[in-house]
């Protein structure tokens, strides 16, 4: 619920700039809309020209409502420094960044930024110019004392208990908080980043999602920059106070007051309407959120997340009836392709996208696939402004023995995820997921609804760490183990693909590209699992002409597509049999959360914050002699897992003609070049 300060201060975020449009939810009475500095009306002398101009930061514009017949010849927006409008000015870029002569606008709202870094504080006047007649269609004088909306400090959390303390706290624009130096013990007992009214904190809040958009309990904090984004359309001038506040004791670990009047930038999210379909709902994270009604024996299910083209959510109720628990799972897998919906029947009996372990289906597979039923009826799909909304509805006692019972009494506990799906369209490892508890009533006599309005982010691109290669003619020897993918910046910012969670980890290396010369054998030392009774950590290592592997789960039509160059042996009626399984070498995360892998800049130190540990036992050798039927790229991943590995060049010599056209110059090769020794004994 979100609480407001009073009715004239009451405000809504504008998703300004380039999302050029305002939206009003329309659930809520109409309330008014923050769009930065308000600098007054253009004055109107020809060609319709009218407006609001507001000041967005020190270097944008806002216009709103602007009108222009676009019959002007030589017509332009222009600012200066002079007196009044004149020839002595410059041209302003549209809002697409261009000088083009202005064409006709209609009512329309947009943003536009001065050229060069100039700042408006640097003109007196902002015009709608036309250069041939020297004639201003209509103006703007920028008020002498004007100030532009810039990022606020104010005061620092104060520090209560819990060793809870920071930097002054800056306030980015109208949705967004940064805390720089943030110390927490995570020792509360159910703690979040709160908000809310009053003159001091108190349970009659709002949560905040925590930086990656969890609503859980949040983790500790040593000494770290964390920015928070304000949930749905609250913004900054309706709360009076931020706390990292326990809703169990009812105790404010340390909280700062925010100030009246603020002059901070509108933010540049965009808020999409709520779509509320169903009466109960509960938001599992910033970007999905479930809704459900049960109705005699059957409960319909909506699925709303904000998700790539290529993504899945999933929902479903937990493999234990006292926690939150991912293995043993009874979930609905739900995504888009094209035009239709799918909400799919999964279980959920190892921690890995489903493998045949010894005949059998293990890992997350379809109810259909394990000798059960596809228990849910879709009912509607449909995606809208990058947000997904898949309902469908299941009986409440399923006659599937694997599915579990939804219970009209008392709370359950649920489970979910969101994630990719593989080539396949099937699910693989999850980017976000279930981490605290999430317990649900499900048949409540008072309906339930915590949500809030999705917010579209603007685009962060993080670039994913340099890529490892090897290539050096004197290395014939090459140690293989398993290790984390590494998030987006990792295996899946590296290739393209989405990954499984474990990666081949070469000489030490994430996935590092490698170079082979013809005619030379090659040792592969594979120490990646070879007991075949898990469904985790079995994983032979092959060599093939194609870049998923996984040659085990392919059927046996799709197999005669593949060119197995290493590490199968075909039996007597055709089946494979891989070659190279070693004891199990593996890195794994030493008590860091695998949601923060993003948040090292490079693989180096990705790497040092990883444990190893090795099971007795030699490796197996897979040697390999690459000749002239040998393509020019092939790939080595796992036997059983898709998307574990990748590129090997096949030169026919290290000379510069061969090995260095694959780049765009030596040096760039030369740069990039990691020669390592042997990393394992």
């Amino acid at each position: 619920m979100t609480y407001f300060k009073n009715a004239t201060r009451t405000k809504v975020l504008l998703a300004a700039g380039v999302l050029l449009q305002l939206l009003f939810p329309a659930q809520c009475e109409e309330k008014e809309v923050y769009r930065g500095k308000f600098l007054g009306k253009i004055n109107s002398y020809h060609h319709q020209v009218s407006g609001d101009v507001y000041a967005v930061d020190e270097f944008t514009f806002l216009l709103t409502e602007f009108n222009y017949d676009g019959n002007g010849a030589d017509t332009f927006f222009w600012a200066g420094a002079s007196n009044r409008p004149g020839p002595q000015g410059f041209i302003v870029p549209d809002e697409y960044g261009k000088t083009n002569i202005l064409a006709r606008y209609f009512n329309k709202d947009f943003t536009i930024t001065l050229p060069d870094g100039k700042k408006i504080t640097e003109i007196k006047w902002f015009a709608i110019y036309d250069l041939t007649s020297q004639n201003a269609f209509g103006d703007l004088y920028i008020p002498e004392d004007f100030e532009p909306p810039t990022v606020q400090k104010i005061s620092q959390l104060s520090k209560r208990s819990h060793d809870v303390g920071s930097e002054s706290i800056e306030i980015i624009d109208a949705k967004t908080f940064r805390i720089p130096e943030l110390t927490y013990n995570g020792a509360g007992k159910d703690t979040y980043f709160y908000v809310g009214v009053g003159p001091q904190p108190s349970s009659k809040g709002t949560k905040v999602p925590d930086e990656y958009g969890y609503l859980d309990p949040i983790r500790a904090y040593k000494k770290e920059t964390v920015t928070l984004e304000l949930p749905g359309d609250l913004t900054i001038f309706d709360i009076d106070w931020l706390s990292i506040y326990d809703v169990e004791s009812k105790e404010n670990y340390g909280s700062v007051i925010v100030p009246d009047g603020l002059n901070v930038p509108p933010s540049l999210v965009k808020i999409l309407p709520r779509k509320k379909a169903l009466p109960n709902c509960y938001q599992l994270h910033k970007d999905l959120q479930v809704g459900w009604e049960v109705f005699g024996p059957q409960i319909t299910i909506q699925l709303a997340g904000q998700m790539d083209d290529d993504a899945y959510m999933s929902f479903g109720l937990s493999g234990a009836v006292d926690r939150s628990q991912m293995m043993g799972a009874d979930v609905a897998v739900a995504y888009m392709d094209g035009f239709r919906g799918y909400s799919t029947d999964y279980n959920i009996t190892a921690y890995s996208p489903c493998i045949k372990v010894l005949g059998q289906h293990k890992g997350v597979c379809r109810d259909d696939l394990i000798g059960g039923l596809d228990d849910n009826q879709l009912h509607t799909a449909e995606r809208v402004d990058g947000v997904t909304y898949i309902t469908y509805r299941r009986t409440l006692m399923s006659a599937d023995k694997g599915d579990r019972e939804f219970p009209t009494e008392g709370g359950v506990y649920v489970v979910w995820a969101l994630g990719h799906l593989d080539h396949n369209k099937e699910p693989t490892f999850h980017d976000f997921y279930t981490r605290g508890n999430v317990r649900l009533e499900l048949s409540r006599k008072d309906n339930y609804d915590n949500c809030f309005a999705f917010t579209k982010p603007l685009e962060k691109v993080r670039e994913p760490w340099e890529p490892n290669l090897i290539l050096d003619r004197t290395t014939r020897t090459f140690t293989a183990t398993l290790g984390p993918s590494g998030g987006k910046r990792g295996y899946q910012g590296q290739t393209g693909m989405t990954s499984m969670g474990l990666a081949w980890y070469i000489n030490g290396m994430l996935i590092p590209e490698l170079w082979m010369r013809r005619g030379l054998t090659y040792a592969f030392r594979v120490r990646g699992g070879n007991n075949p009774h898990s469904a985790e950590t079995y994983h032979p290592l092959i060599i093939t002409d194609e870049p998923h592997g996984g040659f085990d789960r392919l059927s046996d039509a799709a197999q005669r597509e593949v060119r197995v160059l290493a590490g199968v042996e075909f039996l007597r009626r055709g089946q494979p049999r891989p070659l190279a399984a070693g004891p199990l070498c593996i890195s794994r995360h030493k008590g860091k959360d695998r949601r923060l892998d993003d948040d090292f800049p490079t693989f180096k130190k990705f790497n040092r914050s990883l444990e190893f540990t090795c099971e007795p036992g030699d490796p197996a050798i897979l040697e390999v002699t690459p000749n002239t039927s040998w393509p020019d790229i092939v790939y080595y991943n796992s036997f059983t897992h898709n998307n574990m590995g990748w590129k090997i060049h096949i030169v026919d010599n290290f000379a510069r003609g061969s090995s260095f056209q694959t780049f765009p110059s030596m040096l760039s090769l030369l740069s990039s070049i990691v020669i390592l020794g042997s990393h394992f004994v």
